[in-house]
């Protein structure tokens, strides 16, 4: 890791992921969540203050050490213990069934193996348990997944390795083997969709009852959603 990586990003990303936008999107990814959480990608705790009081722990994944120490006067004036468990979510340090929830919010696009990640996530939720995220994604609208496809390079770069060209609804479906439950994709960080519809056809999730709380971001759109309740 070089220093940039090491070094700037962290600060870079703690600073470019707060805003008011992302704080109501972040209260409603965390809403609902009880027991023992996984958050993959904890970075600098920004998602601290908005766990509610039903949260026992939060098991906290992240490769940054600087992330860590911006994180740490979040972490100190929470009510919610953290615990740092290690610093990869392709092999988590968990055993099977072992949270009740797990957190992920842009960070799958980061992942080298996210394939693996999601395996993983799988299988340390505990039955019953859902996997909450807000994650950057590949567009349905053609001419923007377009322009995704060419600055995904860039954007590796600068940011760590963040793919926005990962189709992470079909990624997440497919380890879920179920259709992610999320509302139709429309233009606007943060904005309301008009129309509810589940991302994909496979099938009419159960987790589609429950769309209007967590929530996942696909850039540039936002499709909220839950993945895996009820297994």
């Amino acid at each position: 890791m070089g220093f940039y990586e090491e070094q700037i990003l962290p600060r870079l990303t703690d600073r470019v992921l707060r805003g008011q936008e992302a704080a109501r999107l972040r209260a409603r990814v965390t809403a609902g969540l009880s027991g023992e959480v996984l958050e993959v990608g904890f970075g600098s705790g920004l998602n601290m203050p908005y766990y509610p009081a039903a949260v026992t722990r939060v098991r906290a994944v992240d490769p940054s050490a600087v992330a860590r120490k911006l994180a740490a006067e979040r972490v100190a004036t929470s009510t919610v213990p953290v615990e740092y468990i290690g610093a990869d979510a392709q092999a988590l340090p968990l055993a099977d069934a072992s949270v009740d929830h797990v957190v992920s919010i842009l960070t799958l696009c980061t992942i080298p193996a996210v394939d693996r990640a999601l395996a993983e996530i799988r299988r340390v939720l505990r039955p019953g348990g859902a996997f909450h995220f807000m994650e950057h994604g590949l567009s349905p609208d053609e001419a923007v997944a377009r322009w995704q496809h060419r600055l995904t390079p860039l954007q590796r770069r600068v940011f760590g390795g963040c793919h926005i060209d990962r189709p992470i609804g079909r990624l997440v479906a497919d380890e879920a083997g179920r259709a992610v439950a999320c509302r139709r994709p429309v233009p606007g960080w943060g904005r309301e969709p008009v129309n509810p519809r589940p991302m994909l056809a496979r099938s009419v999730s159960r987790t589609y009852r429950r769309s209007s709380g967590p929530s996942g971001l696909a850039w540039p759109v936002v499709w909220p959603g839950l993945a895996w309740p009820g297994l």
